[in-house]
């Protein structure tokens, strides 16, 4: 629940881009400033991480998981009270990048600290298939977001869509975000961390981190690349792609995305369960190389109709799957459990600042330039190509313990059972 409030924004915010342009970022360059803003939100979470991160070692995963969804869900619901620019000039666009910078700063210690505990609080047979729920959350942001933005456009006119609409699904993330409070401040702590805070342990901290696990974040950050490039892409570029590009109108857009995440969360249990048996490597594996091979031919694909393009988003949604499904599962568990939630802060975080959320901004600013509407496609490879060279140094994890100071491993040939 925690986490499809967080990432309920990204969805609203990426279906109603085209009325966020409108609104705050009149003008030629307006896509381009919607998606700034977009962007902007990530550039506080490497701060966020490296705050939230430490604490969620020190004084629990619980208490920040708590703190940081209420930050997440009232920025959000700001958002849908901001003057427009043609009523307060440039505040409004000032107004709506200062809480993407709290969201960004908040959902740096959420998701995080949100599967470092799922990934502690679950049997360890069992943590790829419960780990995947955290994601279903993820994608039902994503999908509840879009829903909604898409009720509404069928409900009202474009007039009101235009005028006052969009804001409402902002605002619905306030009660959201209450929801996602109550039921984080009732959890138990994480186990795991329990049981090491009763005992003397290793010193964490982001010094201990780089001097002693500079191979873990590393290979974290470069999955990551992988990870969140396609992630924002496919998930949070689409609509502005498909609209401005192809153009196709704003609530079709929004039905074919919608369409592809559905197909995904219905999927990505399965696809958790799945690594139980035959381990996070070859999934990510699986995923990488699919991604690197289809990518280009599906969004060739997508520019030629409207069926097609529904095609093309669920195949590159479906290969994508492996890489989602896991990652509660693979990451909290690269690191030892003293610096567990800060390895996982700081280098998911970093990773993503600099390649996912700036992902965008970055297809839209090549293809406003080149016009070259396959960019997103080479861009998507190219960091499925870094992820390659960071799964080569991934320990396998599957069935293997997240308990003391060591660094979770297991056999490959342990993990077939």
């Amino acid at each position: 629940m925690g986490n499809a409030t967080e990432w309920y924004d990204y969805g609203v915010y990426a279906a109603t881009a085209t009325y966020l342009t409108d609104a705050f970022f009149p003008g030629h360059l307006g896509t381009l400033g919607t998606l700034l803003g977009f962007a902007v939100s990530f550039l506080l979470r490497p701060l966020g991480g490296m705050v939230w991160g430490p604490l969620g070692d020190r004084v629990g995963r619980k208490t920040i998981l708590a703190t940081t969804i209420l930050l997440m869900a009232g920025a959000t619901g700001l958002i849908g009270l901001i003057p427009s620019h043609s009523a307060i000039g440039v505040g409004a666009p000032i107004l709506l990048i200062s809480l993407r910078v709290i969201q960004g700063f908040s959902t740096g210690g959420e998701y995080g600290g949100a599967a470092t505990y799922l990934a502690e609080s679950v049997d360890d047979r069992r943590r790829g298939f419960l780990g995947s729920f955290l994601e279903f959350g993820t994608l039902w942001g994503f999908i509840g977001g879009s829903a909604i933005v898409l009720l509404m456009q069928v409900a009202l006119t474009d007039a009101q869509m235009q005028s006052w609409g969009w804001r409402i699904p902002f605002l619905l993330a306030v009660p959201l975000g209450l929801v996602g409070w109550y039921l984080r401040s009732r959890l138990d702590e994480s186990p795991v961390f329990t049981e090491i805070a009763e005992h003397d342990h290793p010193r964490g901290g982001l010094i201990t981190l780089i001097t002693d696990y500079r191979r873990e974040l590393l290979t974290l950050a470069g999955l990551v690349v992988a990870l969140n490039v396609v992630n924002y892409t496919l998930l949070a570029y689409m609509p502005t792609y498909l609209h401005g590009t192809i153009g196709i109108s704003d609530s079709r857009t929004t039905e074919m995305v919608l369409i592809g995440q559905l197909v995904m969360a219905l999927v990505l249990p399965l696809s958790g369960g799945l690594s139980d048996y035959f381990g996070r490597r070859p999934m990510w594996l699986v995923s990488l190389v699919g991604l690197a091979v289809l990518a280009i031919p599906m969004y060739w694909l997508m520019g030629k109709a409207t069926g097609w393009a529904i095609t093309g988003f669920v195949v590159l949604g479906l290969l994508y799957v492996p890489q989602l499904s896991t990652i509660s599962a693979t990451f909290p568990a690269i690191f030892p459990t003293h610096v567990r939630q800060a390895g996982f802060a700081l280098s998911y975080n970093v990773a993503t600042a600099v390649f996912g959320g700036t992902a965008p901004l970055l297809n839209e600013w090549v293809i406003d330039r080149t016009h070259w509407t396959l960019f997103p496609a080479y861009y998507m490879v190219a960091a499925c190509l870094i992820g390659l060279i960071a799964w080569t140094f991934l320990r396998e994890t599957a069935g293997a313990s997240l308990r003391g100071t060591e660094v979770p491993h297991t056999g490959e040939l342990e993990v077939v059972r």
